[in-house]
């Protein structure tokens, strides 16, 4: 049944009024991953710089309590961002808090906005480390790796927005004071968990997530230069269609349905293209990277992998490097 999400609802996971208009305009979605495919469209396709930086200005630096602008948080943004960080919080002590607070006016000093990381799960050290790293970067990649964060920050309140839509409809077909009693239960059971992503709302039935990354990765090495390549727009397709694969020699480019997109870090990896999933769906896949932009005078305006994960291999890891110079690419499958 398709599910009536509002402004207030979107405004709520990512503070871009743009992000918002539009994911209300698109909607209403059936599901949680249509929804998230759909807001991952919008987010790196639509919603231009300025809807970014209102997106990022709705977050609280890592450590604080309010949002740097309140002229788009909410109550409930305001409750996800503090169970978000209650793990950092948990871990800080008074000189990594002080520590902590002299990089974000740093890095807001050198970059023009607050430190934007996924902080669920993550202690205070791990942050102040992911911090300091990222100091380092230019500019444009580091907006690009904020809006980046911005996106899985908003998948993961996507997922609770979903959970808790799905308590309320429990709720309101129970008619006993025991299972109104239950019902209340479960949601301040939710409600303690907040710094957990929940699981969509097809959960029922879904085992919980084993895996600690996606099922598809990957990186990219610059063998001409010997280092890792850093700043490449990566994009995850599946081809989906009623026959099994995509032909040799058809491009079928409206049959392929975008899964994620990142750009690489100075580490050459990608962001996350995927969300965590135990089962990845049977299917081709193609990964595609924008290696023009890196390489303007070389051969390839842009790289191409194309893939099958069978039946068999849905619970394994898939990792699929690009090794790239300007004239030649070569890929395999890692680990």
């Amino acid at each position: 049944m398709a599910l009536g999400l509002s402004f207030n609802d979107f405004i709520a996971c990512c503070g871009s009024k743009q992000f918002a208009k539009h994911m209300v305009a698109e909607g209403p979605f059936d599901t949680y991953d249509v929804t998230v495919v759909a807001a991952n469209n919008i987010w790196f396709n639509k919603v231009d710089v300025n809807g970014w930086l209102e997106a990022f200005a709705a977050h609280p630096q890592i450590g604080q309590n309010q949002p740097s602008s309140h002229k788009t948080s909410s109550a409930t943004s305001a409750q996800w961002s503090k169970g978000e960080q209650s793990t950092a919080l948990a871990t800080a002590t008074d000189s990594t808090l002080q520590e902590l607070y002299e990089w974000n006016s740093r890095y807001r000093e050198k970059f023009g906005f607050v430190f934007l990381i996924c902080a669920s799960g993550r202690t205070t050290p791990e942050i102040l480390s992911e911090l300091k790293r990222r100091f380092s970067n230019r500019p444009i990649v580091e907006f690009e790796i904020a809006a980046q964060e911005q996106m899985k920050i908003t998948e993961l309140r996507l997922q609770k927005l979903f959970s808790n839509i799905e308590v309320s409809a429990s709720t309101q077909v129970q008619s006993t004071a025991s299972n109104i009693s239950k019902a209340e239960g479960r949601l301040a059971n939710l409600g303690g968990h907040l710094t957990a992503p929940t699981m969509p709302s097809d959960a029922k039935s879904s085992p919980t997530p084993t895996r600690v990354r996606p099922p598809i990765t990957t990186h990219i090495l610059d063998v001409a230069r010997g280092c890792p390549a850093a700043g490449i727009e990566v994009l995850l397709e599946m081809y989906n269609a009623i026959q099994p694969g995509p032909v040799f020699g058809n491009s079928d480019k409206d049959k392929w349905i975008l899964q994620g997109s990142s750009t690489t870090d100075k580490d050459g990896r990608s962001g996350q293209l995927m969300k965590v999933v135990n089962d990845l769906s049977p299917g081709v896949y193609r990964i595609s990277f924008n290696t023009g932009k890196y390489n303007p005078n070389g051969f390839f305006p842009f790289v191409s992998i194309v893939f099958e994960v069978k039946e068999s291999q849905k619970t394994e890891h898939f990792h699929v490097p690009l090794l790239l110079s300007p004239f030649s690419f070569s890929t395999y499958r890692g680990s």
